[in-house]
């Protein structure tokens, strides 16, 4: 049988001004002017640079409505409306967004970019000196297209074929295809149009001027591949009919040549990246000085112009129409969006601040010494709580900001660490652990590298009691291969 009843339900949602915080506290300092620009374009109330004249009311806005109103609704909710509140010169200051953050230490200074070729340009401009007739031209520039960053052709002749066919209506064989594929590979960089690492040493070292050391490095790369990658060294002696010495020479031969051809050059698909500090740190005499980077945040008024079309409309005598009264519900809705928007940038920076403040008192020996070990124990929580903000709140913070300190740039993610404790009981950081078992590796024997156990065994000497299968997890988390991939000759 179906029945109404009634029921009451306490829900939280996130108003349209705190979605748009969120938003904000994830952008990092570097796209904050973009995004700041995107806002200017979308709407004409929002102006940069500061307007002395101008002064706001900065009481929190009403709400927007989320839903659609029909004109008549419109119409009764702005003779409800005081507009002296929308150009009154008379309250609180303007509102500031770069002022109280910026430092007298912020260089007027460009950040570089890149302006070289690119590696698929350098190729395309090859490609013009090869002898070929207008469709062989078609082919190796569709060959190129298909070279990725690194200088690998990653598609087969075949795959290729079908892309001429389908894409530019080019009927021709693989054999075709792997003649201007195999000219494509004399190419500068050495090595590039190889489809693998194989092929692509290979290459590299048919270039080079012949002698028994290439000779021998040929044969290893040629016919003993495996055993070379895998590093068993003493199998390739004997095949190779070579002492520990010589094999050392070809082996260093061919660690000579370059693996990824492409990477010397800027990248074809996307530009290079600088990293823009969302902070600066300095040490003055012992004490730390904080200062939010606010470079990407111009200053933001409201436009004069807006209020000024409000105060006219107010002061009209004339009877207004509907027509008159949405354009002025719209005017005053982008008035609303712009002190939001200039509100939440605020909030961007309080938060920021905040959030980083806390966390340079907890890393404070850290950001004194530049020591790793001196690195405390630190989860987002531990923020949380010192900041009084959400945990989300903190994460947003700490994804891609940086900190520029003396001894270099970091992530904020790089200081959020586990703990574990030490035979003392003393709780240290993952990271200490970390910084030790690298350095331990780097000091090996590299002819006899240290196993997992042996550096379990070595931790536990200095009272780092972990087991076998987490110093393993932390090797592969450093990028450090396992022992037998780290022997040298």
């Amino acid at each position: 049988m179906l029945h109404q009843k009634l029921s009451q339900k306490q829900l939280q949602r996130l108003s349209p001004q705190q979605i748009q915080l969120m938003k904000l506290l994830q952008v990092p300092t570097a796209q904050l002017e973009q995004r700041i620009k995107e806002e200017l374009e979308s709407n004409p109330a929002l102006e940069e640079g500061s307007n002395e004249q101008e002064e706001f009311d900065a009481q929190e806005p009403e709400n927007t409505k989320a839903e659609e109103k029909d004109e008549q609704v419109a119409t009764d909710e702005l003779e409800d409306i005081d507009l002296s509140e929308y150009y009154d010169d008379d309250d609180i200051p303007d509102y500031k967004t770069r002022s109280n953050n910026y430092s007298a230490d912020d260089e007027d200074k460009e950040y570089p970019v890149s302006v070289q070729s690119t590696f698929h340009e350098y190729l395309v401009d090859q490609v013009g000196l090869l002898n070929l007739d207008e469709q062989e031209e078609k082919i190796a520039l569709q060959i190129v297209g298909s070279i990725d960053d690194d200088g690998y052709l990653r598609r087969d002749a075949a795959a290729i074929t079908d892309d001429l066919a389908f894409g530019q209506n080019i009927i021709v064989n693989a054999d075709e295809v792997n003649e201007i594929i195999q000219q494509i590979q004399q190419f500068d960089p050495p090595g590039v149009a190889a489809q693998n690492l194989q092929e692509c040493l290979m290459i590299q070292l048919e270039k080079a001027n012949e002698n028994i050391i290439i000779k021998k490095a040929k044969q290893v790369i040629g016919k003993y591949f495996e055993l070379f990658s895998k590093k068993h060294y003493d199998k390739l002696q004997k095949q190779l009919d070579l002492d520990e010495d010589e094999l050392k020479i070809v082996l260093d031969e061919i660690l000579k040549l370059n693996p990824k051809p492409g990477s010397a050059y800027a990248s074809s698909s996307k530009e290079r990246q600088y990293i823009t500090p969302d902070f600066f740190l300095n040490n003055k005499n012992g004490e730390l000085e904080l200062t939010l980077n606010g470079r990407n945040a111009p200053e933001l008024s409201v436009s004069r112009d807006y209020k000024d079309m409000l105060e006219a409309y107010d002061k009209s005598e004339n009877s207004k129409n509907s027509n008159e009264k949405q354009a002025v519900l719209f005017i005053k809705q982008k008035i609303d969006a712009a002190r939001w928007f200039i509100d939440a940038i605020q909030q961007r920076q309080q938060t920021l601040l905040k959030t980083m403040q806390s966390l340079m008192k907890k890393q404070y020996d850290f950001f004194i010494s530049g020591d790793e070990t001196k690195l405390k124990p630190m989860i987002l929580k531990d923020i949380a709580e010192m900041t009084n903000l959400d945990i989300s709140t903190i994460s947003r913070v700490a994804n891609s900001k940086y900190v520029q300190t003396e001894f270099g740039i970091y992530p904020l993610k790089y200081f959020f660490s586990e703990s574990i404790s030490t035979d003392s009981g003393e709780e240290v950081s993952t990271r200490e652990v970390k910084s030790i078992l690298s350095d331990m590796i780097e000091a090996e024997n590299k002819k006899k590298p240290l196993s997992d156990q042996k550096l379990m065994e070595g931790l536990k000497e200095k009272g780092y009691n972990i087991a076998r299968r987490t110093v393993a997890k932390y090797r592969e988390q450093l990028g450090i291969p396992v022992a037998r991939l780290r022997k040298e000759l």
